[in-house]
């Protein structure tokens, strides 16, 4: 393939490179010559060309960026210099701007002048002659529809642009797209002059990815930075060993606690039939609010100052939740006991109530717990994505067994406890 690539044109080269969902382009550029490799390098979009750099091994990287002309690598080490989550990583700085002063004829002819080499003419931005400040922006159709002799200030409805800082997240910038309907945002510095813009396609782009790590972080692991069948073996080991780790010293707590009910086990074997039901059931509700909270948190519709509210929403719910599982579970021990299908014995009723009261104090218990973990992980700084479905069960199913044998002891004291 390498081959291949570097007999072709450079135009048909560069398509290939910067075709969407195409994730080897870092490996082809790194086997080509580095005069072919800058070459390609040289003729893609600003914002591709970074990302190929950040995934380069860092001695290709460093003998590729000698090769390229002194803008293209200034503009690179600019982009990389960014955090990986923020607005300046993924912004180009290929954008269309122009003075206030210009005519819209003006504008037009120097849209068609540079259009060509630039990632959209669909949005485009005013700035002041003298500053360079950026005063409005305004969409392609507006400046066609537009008397070719007024100027372009006065083009579109005289709205100030919404804009962004470089530093601001990603997320940031996808919701300000989606809620505005914009094409782009432009990343303005401190003095408002434009430095980039953020397309709709990239931002695309970068929530694809932001939720393929939460997903992963959802099950318990490491973000992993490349394709699944790309991922070295030892890479994969390191990514998945730390959070499995974790987690089963963590269930390690689940056997202390069935140790310190060791003799109430062994008066009372016929609870140990329920302790899996109980356990998946605390769980599963925890991984329920927990995942609606992170979910209402991404999407802003949260902050960390809410969590009363959601407590007091998650209390009875979890309340009502645990309750219909706990009837449901009592209906299932007294239709066995009553068709036949297993004795639990003559106290069967009494094991019947416990096992309704546990399932609905753990459901509450897990839903409640769930809802509040991704608030404290928010609050100390951490991704609430870390707050992972395995870890709120493996919390719920240590708590879950306490709940369990603290109530069979209250209602089962004096007869099989």
């Amino acid at each position: 393939m390498p081959s291949v690539l570097e007999a072709m044109p450079l135009d048909r080269g560069t398509d290939i490179l910067e075709q969407p969902g195409f994730d080897r382009a870092q490996e082809l550029i790194g086997r080509l010559p580095l005069d072919r490799a800058a070459d390609f390098v040289g003729a893609m979009s600003a914002d591709r060309r970074a990302d190929i750099f950040r995934r380069l091994s860092d001695p290709i990287r460093s003998r590729l960026s000698a090769r390229l002309d002194e803008p293209i690598r200034a503009s690179v080490q600019q982009l990389l210099a960014y955090p990986p989550t923020s607005a300046g990583r993924i912004m180009t700085t290929e954008f269309i701007s122009m003075p206030a002063d210009w005519t819209v004829e003006r504008a037009l002819q120097h849209i068609r002048a540079v259009g060509g080499t630039r990632e959209t003419v669909y949005a485009l931005y005013i700035v002041d002659p003298g500053t360079q400040q950026l005063r409005r922006a305004i969409s392609l159709r507006q400046l066609i529809l537009s008397d070719y002799d007024a100027l372009v200030i006065e083009v579109g409805p005289p709205r100030k642009p919404i804009t962004v800082s470089p530093l601001s997240d990603r997320e940031e910038v996808a919701r300000l797209i989606s809620r505005y309907d914009l094409i782009a945002v432009p990343v303005v510095d401190d003095s408002r002059r434009v430095l980039g813009i953020v397309t709709v396609d990239d931002i695309i782009d970068a929530i694809v990815q932001e939720s393929t790590e939460d997903v992963q972080k959802f099950g318990g692991m490491e973000a992993l930075e490349e394709p699944y069948l790309h991922i070295r073996f030892g890479t994969m080991i390191k990514k998945r060993a730390g959070w499995l780790c974790a987690l089963f010293l963590s269930e390690m707590l689940t056997a202390s606690a069935m140790q310190s009910f060791q003799g109430e086990l062994e008066k009372a074997l016929v609870l140990t039939l329920f302790i899996p039901l109980i356990m998946s059931s605390g769980g599963n509700s925890g991984s329920q609010a927990t995942s609606l909270v992170i979910r209402a948190l991404a999407l802003r519709e949260l902050q960390v100052a809410d969590w009363w509210r959601i407590a007091v929403r998650e209390l009875p719910t979890g309340a009502t939740l645990g309750t219909i599982l706990g009837v449901i579970g009592l209906i299932r021990i007294t239709a066995w006991q009553l068709l036949g299908f297993y004795d639990y014995g003559p106290h069967w009723k009494l094991i019947a109530a416990t096992v309704g009261a546990t399932l609905a104090g753990i459901v509450t218990f897990g839903s409640l717990t769930g809802s509040m973990l991704p608030f404290i992980l928010k609050g100390l700084g951490l991704d609430p994505a870390s707050a992972s479905a395995p870890f709120v069960a493996t919390l719920v199913d240590v708590t879950g067994l306490v709940i369990y044998f603290s109530v069979a002891y209250v209602f089962l004291s004096g007869t099989i406890l």
